[in-house]
């Protein structure tokens, strides 16, 4: 692969790292910190939604995250060719 297409690779690269960090950023700091007390008048299944976000929902979020990272990974990897068969 030529230096010209490695640098798109790890542009797009770290362009996906950067909206994941920033998504999961926003649901754990932001959901489970800053908006706790307005999003705590909503109820799910009993629960204050801003409790869930602290306690269970940037897990959640982090844990799917990971698996659209993969997938956003293997489809580059095709992209570039640069995947292991």
């Amino acid at each position: 692969m030529d230096k010209e297409k490695m640098k798109l690779y790890w542009k797009k690269n770290l362009g996906y790292l950067m909206i994941l960090l920033v998504i999961w950023f926003v649901v754990s700091y932001a959901f489970g910190i800053l908006f706790v007390d307005q999003l705590n008048s909503i109820r799910i299944a009993g629960f204050k939604l801003g409790f869930w976000f602290a306690q269970q929902g940037s897990i959640y979020t982090f844990v799917v995250l990971i698996f659209v990272y993969v997938r956003l990974m293997n489809k580059l990897d095709k992209e570039y060719d640069v995947h292991e068969d």
